[in-house]
């Protein structure tokens, strides 16, 4: 739930608030000169005698005047306090001329309709009777104020004799800050930074890439499951905000919690962005790759904000999100996957119980950064991610990821109820924006561990087998701005045109060859995966591919990549009979990534 905008102190306000006006009012009927309520000799109205106050008769027209000005400085007081809790919301200065203006006008608009309204019931309208009222009305406001004075200041000096007489024995505290004043001489102080000098050496022997992880170690499990699980319970255990959460509180001072909601893009067509992106890896990077790599790299990130990137080491795996979140004009986080990542406490941080604060990662300062630049790409890069298991520590980015966009949610720890958090961030949630695509580059080697089917099936996976040819660049190879919206809206227009969907003879030959592989290997081909082919082949085909082209991608990787690591002895006359439908359905050579496959699959054989 949102951070409500009256907290228990503003409720007492308020209540002061309704009790001075209900005391204005009194005061007013008390000093009414034609004694129709209360009595000729009460000591309000002496009171006001003494003061010097004129004697005014009052009608109902006055007692209808003294409601309103009892009501509108309750309505003052609440929009005073409404102003300064979205103020504190979104990181206004107290200091803010925008918001004394707010204050002022808040002042002037109560007053104007609270002796505008008592001015419309006067009759006849006479100057005389409208000053007579006016004048009324004024010495109750200033009687009211005066008595809500003096039994303030009697009040509150009998409270603090009452409490200070019964806590007379016990230690004053002013606040927080004189805390140390009431420790006793003879009690030795613990020393609390005792427990940290074997944190902080760990941290200095590992430097600063793994001093996230060293903590992580020593606040036990809660802490590492993002602090779902933390002991704090009331917003007094913790400090504010901007020592919580350092740097998601600078970035909503450096916003001021305003959202840049719109870049500027460069106008283009997919197959122009792909045909130019490839010249300036080209020109600019010395990165070589073919038209079919570029296109299947572009096209997928509109089946999928997930890809993985994975074969050998220095074919570009690495270079080709991060040159093509810059060469849009967007923002990359290049991350170093580390062999100790268990849990999502290593990209997302952890509430720390020591510090009472919350340790902040790159990785969340970027989806933060995310939330205020809705329109900018967001690329995260998470090179060599299967050094550790992708399934344990991105597994709940990836279940996220399967639900509507609205409901991109990361849980990063539960907040006390009466504590107030970074700006954009609700219930303890992190929303993960729609411009915000995760590519991770994955090794195959000894050292690292084999990635589960569940995350191959929610990914678009692209193999890096072998280095491409230099070749000199024809055409634009300057880098281009694209938004994250635009490029949504030419992956979405992709979806529009007839001849690049899929119909029903394309679904029919495919399933030729999903049926044969299910009934020879029990390989399923799920929904997921349909879901990702509707969206992949448009894609792929406005980029200036082939439908083929994209069916022979995922047919490669969705499905031939499974048979992977079978050894059983009908598994090699299976792809032979499975290469000869391919080749009597498609045509020999159109499928060549699945050829290819099954000719290295039959030699392993």
């Amino acid at each position: 739930m949102k951070k409500p905008y009256f907290t228990r102190k503003n409720l007492i306000v308020l209540s002061l608030a309704i009790f001075y006006g209900l005391i204005v009012a009194f005061a007013g009927i008390c000093s009414d000169a034609s004694h129709a309520v209360m009595p000729k000799n009460n000591l309000i109205f002496k009171f006001a005698q003494v003061l010097g106050f004129q004697a005014i008769e009052c009608s109902l027209v006055g007692y209808v005047g003294l409601m309103l000005v009892g009501l509108y400085i309750v309505l003052f007081v609440a929009s005073v306090l409404y102003i300064r809790r979205y103020a504190i919301n979104n990181h206004v200065s107290g200091k803010s001329p925008k918001l004394w203006l707010a204050y002022i006008g808040a002042f002037l608009i109560c007053v104007l309709l609270s002796f505008g309204f008592t001015i419309l019931f006067i009759d006849p309208k006479t100057w005389e009777n409208i000053s007579n009222t006016l004048t009324f009305l004024g010495q109750s406001f200033l009687l009211g104020t005066l008595i809500f004075i003096i039994l303030g200041a009697l009040i509150g000096g009998i409270a603090m004799l009452v409490v200070n007489f019964i806590l007379i024995d016990k230690p004053f505290r002013f606040s927080k800050d004189m805390e140390e004043l009431d420790i006793a001489e003879d009690v030795e102080p613990i020393d609390v930074t005792a427990s940290f000098d074997a944190h902080a050496s760990v941290n200095n022997e590992l430097g600063v890439a793994d001093a996230s992880n060293a903590a992580a170690s020593t606040v036990g499990s809660s802490q590492m499951s993002g602090g779902e699980f933390t002991s704090v319970k009331s917003s007094e255990q913790l400090a504010d905000r901007n020592v919580v959460f350092p740097s998601l509180t600078s970035m909503d001072v450096q916003y001021n919690a305003f959202i840049n909601e719109h870049v500027q893009s460069d106008e283009t067509t997919l197959e122009e962005l792909c045909i130019r992106f490839r010249n300036y890896l080209a020109a600019k990077e010395g990165l070589y790759f073919d038209e079919e790599t570029i296109r299947l790299f572009v096209s997928a990130f509109a089946a999928s904000h997930f890809m993985i990137l994975e074969g050998l080491s220095g074919t570009g795996k690495s270079s080709l999100p991060r040159y093509f979140s810059k060469f849009l004009n967007g923002n990359v986080l290049f991350l170093p996957v580390q062999a100790t990542w268990r849990d999502k406490s290593n990209i997302l941080g952890f509430f720390n119980e020591f510090s009472k604060t919350y340790n902040e990662t790159d990785f969340l300062t970027q989806l933060y950064h995310a939330v205020y630049n809705p329109d900018q790409m967001h690329v995260f890069v998470l090179d060599e991610m299967n050094i550790s298991r992708v399934e344990y520590y991105f597994a709940d980015l990836l279940s996220v990821l399967e639900y509507p966009q609205s409901e991109w949610k990361l849980r990063l720890m539960q907040f006390p109820h009466d504590f107030l958090p970074p700006a954009k961030i609700e219930d303890g949630f992190i929303q993960i924006m729609p411009n915000c695509y995760f590519v991770g580059t994955a090794n195959k080697d000894d050292s690292t561990f084999s990635i589960a089917d569940k995350v191959y099936d929610r990914a678009i996976t692209m193999e890096f087998d072998y280095r491409n040819k230099p070749f000199k660049p024809e055409g634009n190879s300057e880098p281009m701005t694209v938004s994250a919206s635009y490029l949504q809206g030419l992956y979405e227009a992709s979806f529009k045109v007839k001849e690049n969907l899929m119909n029903d003879y394309d679904y029919a030959k495919f399933e030729t060859l999903t049926e044969f592989v299910y009934e020879q290997f029990g390989i399923t081909f799920g929904n997921r995966i349909m879901a990702q082919i509707e969206k992949l082949v448009p894609a792929y085909v406005a980029c200036g591919g082939k439908k083929e082209e994209a069916l022979d991608f995922i047919f490669s990787r969705k499905v031939l990549s499974k048979v992977d690591g079978r050894f059983e002895e009908y598994v090699k006359g299976a792809l032979k009979q499975l290469l000869a439908l391919i080749q009597k359905t498609y045509g020999a050579g159109v499928f060549k990534r699945s050829e290819r496959a099954i000719a290295q699959l039959i030699k392993r054989l």
